[in-house]
């Protein structure tokens, strides 16, 4: 089975922000196409120093990956994206005609671009309606169905950046086609069983983005043609055969929202011109007229989807678990079991988890009585400990178990046998006070 690749406002004075020279797409995950097995290889240095910076590591995230078949105007897209984060949101976010679209790198033509998963190295900090800062990530990768991928490499890709992104466009071309849908079966399957096991719907957003739609004439461009176009598509119908049946129930179960966005052609210039380098004044009037819709959909400080697991918002810092996790069973030479990945989602959850409250008891203790701070007296210790440590345990226990407590339990008392082990540490520091 053939699968696309993946390879995840407030008003201000008219002012277009350029990009730092410094940021660049940091490739996250390469492939080994020189290898006969095609390893996949996580460089986590570069994800950590993206997401573990002082001012990001704390904060929610919202990971939006661009998927899709290759040489379809994915990076292009995403640059789009670049410029109304850079800006801001603000009215003018586009910015002046003759500017240029900077950013992941993209070319015309037939070759590919993007070789494994690209994420941004700036991280954008949102603030939020609510007032809260949200930390959002934009990740591109390589397309699918070239001469340089295995199906399983498109496999692996693709389920790396749906299992890790809180948002994940679809990037298709002319139509949702039957294969386009038959790409997610995987996940439905994955799906079913994340919601036997802990009643969450696992997925949250798919945005769907059809480009170069060609039938205006019976749903307009956007995002109400692009809903109708959907929910045909997706329409449950007693001529189909079985299996077609549970591919669209089981996507309409296992994502929280779905949605269409129907994109015109962005003009011949874009096309068929090698010399095109984005400038605006080059592109159709009517593709930027949608694009400039489109956006705030999906990036307006309203409209961000964080990402969730087991009930619970993930930070920044979280995320390099998750990637760790994933990249661990995709080693093999065949896509993994969806029960398979479950059970490796389920480990995640728990060592973040565990990792959280360590996390907590070690920033607490060191108020307490680490460092500098001066000598208390065994008693006291212990029951400011005993709260610290009743704290940690429910920091842990806050996060909606998936796999159920049982699978949860070695990770509790792993927590409780580290935290024994640091309570030594501290008792014997803060004795070495008690001249």
């Amino acid at each position: 089975q053939a699968y696309n690749c993946l390879i995840h406002f407030y008003k201000r004075p008219k002012l277009i922000v350029k990009m730092s020279a410094l940021d660049r797409p940091v490739q996250i995950v390469k492939i080994d196409d020189e290898s006969e097995t095609h390893n996949f290889i996580l460089d986590e240095e570069a994800l950590n120093e993206i997401l573990n910076r002082d001012e990001i590591r704390d904060k929610p995230i919202c990971i939006i990956s661009v998927a899709g078949a290759f040489r379809k105007g994915k990076s292009f897209l995403l640059n789009f994206m670049l410029r109304y984060l850079e800006n801001q949101g603000s009215e003018e976010w586009m910015g002046p005609e003759e500017g240029h679209l900077d950013g992941f790198h993209w070319r015309g033509g037939m070759e590919r671009d993007t070789t494994g998963i690209l994420m941004w190295s700036k991280i954008f900090l949102v603030k939020t309606p609510t007032g809260r800062e949200v930390a959002v990530a934009l990740v591109d990768t390589q397309g699918s169905f070239d001469k340089n991928s295995t199906v399983r490499d498109c496999a692996t890709i693709f389920a790396l950046s749906l299992m890790t992104s809180s948002v994940l466009v679809y990037n298709l071309f002319n139509n949702i086609q039957e294969d386009d849908l038959q790409h997610l079966h995987y996940f439905t399957e994955y799906g079913r069983l994340a919601l036997e096991d802990s009643g969450q719907i696992p997925f949250q957003k798919l945005q769907f983005l059809v480009r170069d739609w060609q039938y205006p004439y019976e749903e307009p461009y956007g995002s109400s043609g692009g809903d109708n176009v959907l929910k045909k598509q997706l329409k449950v119908e007693e001529k189909q055969h079985p299996e077609l049946q549970a591919l669209r129930k089981g996507l309409s179960s296992c994502f929280s929202d779905m949605s269409n966005f129907l994109l015109p052609h962005p003009g011949r210039h874009v096309a068929t011109n090698p010399n095109f380098k984005g400038n605006l004044n080059q592109i159709d009037e009517e593709f930027i007229e949608h694009i400039k819709n489109l956006m705030p959909s999906l990036l307006s400080s309203r409209n961000l989807v964080v990402k969730a697991m087991g009930g619970k918002e993930v930070k920044a810092k979280e995320i390099v678990q998750y990637y760790k996790s994933y990249m661990e069973i995709f080693k093999g030479n065949t896509m993994p079991e969806p029960k398979s990945m479950l059970e490796v989602t389920i480990e995640a959850n728990n060592l973040v988890s565990l990792a959280s409250a360590k996390e907590l008891y070690m920033a607490s203790m060191e108020s307490l009585c680490g460092g500098e701070r001066p000598y208390l007296n065994q008693q006291q210790l212990d029951i400011e400990h005993s709260q610290i440590v009743a704290s940690a345990l429910a920091e842990f226990d806050s996060r909606k178990k998936l796999g159920g407590e049982e699978s949860s339990l070695q990770y509790r008392e792993q927590l409780a046998t580290e935290i024994e082990k640091s309570y030594n540490h501290y008792k014997g520091h803060n004795e070495s006070k008690n001249i």
